[in-house]
């Protein structure tokens, strides 16, 4: 017997999200789809801190002072940890309008521009908004079909409008906007303060060597041990990482804090939102630096509005074969063994619906001879012979 059933499978919303993003851990990372630079950002971080504290930190905890390893152990996980918070959590993402939301948006604007000319260029879609009596435009996304708040942008990369949007950076695979800015600022600041560190311990490393064989002993020493080949091949590698690398992130660092000084974000930067030749001020700006690094690095920080975890029920319609059996209704009608031995219909209705002849219904014989003609047993019920009857028998 085939039976339809309905079955609720479990759709998480991060499942149906547009986009260019990758989930992981049923929603709870977030990430763009590009990931190879940041493979290469923890391949650089990893490789380096590990050779360092291998090597360099055992020569210099015994040398100088233990403190050396610790304080560079504290630097390496406080930029591992705010790395990875990062990459993996949602920079601002704003939700894309709903069809009924987006119809009606179209409605509003059709009713503001009125009905545009075929082979006319229609109006710029644009709203108006006043903050610190300041007038900013609010621009409509075509992609998105809604007006961005104040500061979003729409990534070309992960293909979403984030919400205070700084830059895309694929270091951290991931947007960098108003609900991991803080993160990414303090991971590139701690990242430049282990580069200074290890650097300038790898060159007090060397020094410390060099003393005792002089500097071109040191580099021509055979490496016929383990710590030899650590310094002659090892530390000159992490040496030009460390070198090449303070040249950047160190600038990017001081980038960043000079953003942070007077509350603008890289994409109001490169366009010149607030320092070209309209000389706009910015309004974001409290004209304090004190409040403006409060207000980017310590302000509340806002919840996600994609709610990725929330769950979309969506019912599925299987059949399958299920022998159960079969009731009274369903069976076919059986005999059933009276006193007298002779068979008994169990059901007055035949198979095809149809109710019998009156002939094959078997009426129950009387209890006695003063009993109603009409009168029948119920059913259940055994008949009673008579005296009379029995008396014929003989």
């Amino acid at each position: 017997m085939s039976v339809m059933v309905a079955r609720k499978k479990v759709v998480r919303k991060w499942e149906k999200l547009p986009g260019r993003n990758t989930f992981c851990c049923d929603g709870r990372i977030m990430m763009a789809r590009q990931k190879g630079i940041f493979y290469l950002t923890l391949f650089l971080i990893l490789g380096t801190c590990a050779l360092f504290f291998a090597f360099e930190c055992r020569y210099l905890a015994v040398q100088l002072s233990p403190a050396i390893p610790v304080f560079a152990a504290v630097l390496f996980l406080f930029a591992m940890a705010t790395l990875l918070r990062t990459s993996f959590s949602d920079p601002g993402v704003i939700p894309r309008a709903l069809p009924d939301e987006a119809a009606f948006i179209e409605m509003e604007i059709e009713a503001t521009n009125g009905t545009v000319p075929q082979g006319q260029r229609p109006p710029p879609r644009i709203k108006n908004f006043q903050i610190n009596n300041q007038i900013v435009k609010l621009k409509y996304c075509y992609t998105c079909k809604i007006f961005r708040p104040p500061r979003a942008s729409h990534c070309s990369i992960c293909d979403n409008c984030v919400e205070r949007f700084d830059h895309h950076c694929p270091w951290v695979g991931n947007c960098v906007g108003k609900r991991n800015y803080r993160y990414f600022y303090l991971f590139i600041l701690s990242l430049s303060l282990l580069t200074i560190y290890i650097f300038t311990f790898n060159i007090v490393y060397v020094a410390l060597k060099s003393l005792k064989i002089g500097f071109l002993n040191t580099l021509k020493e055979t490496p016929g041990t383990y710590p030899s080949t650590s310094l002659t091949v090892l530390t000159v590698l992490e040496v030009l990482i460390c070198f090449f690398t303070l040249w950047s992130v160190v600038g990017l660092t001081g980038f960043h804090t000079f953003l942070v000084a007077l509350n603008q974000t890289t994409n109001e930067d490169i366009k010149g939102s607030w320092t070209g030749k309209n000389r706009v001020q910015n309004p974001y700006s409290h004209g304090n630096i004190v409040k403006n690094c409060c207000e980017v690095l310590c302000g509340p920080l806002p919840p996600s509005v994609l709610d990725r975890r929330g769950i979309l029920q969506q019912e599925e319609s299987t059949a399958q074969e299920e022998s159960c059996p079969r009731g009274p209704s369903a069976q076919e009608p059986t005999a059933a063994r009276g006193p007298g031995g002779q068979a008994e219909e169990s059901s007055a209705q035949q198979e095809d619906g149809s109710l019998p002849h009156l002939s094959a219904v078997p009426v129950p014989p009387l209890s006695n001879a003063e009993m109603p003609e009409e009168k029948q047993l119920t059913s259940g019920e055994l008949p009673v012979p008579s005296q009379d009857a029995g008396q014929a028998e003989h």
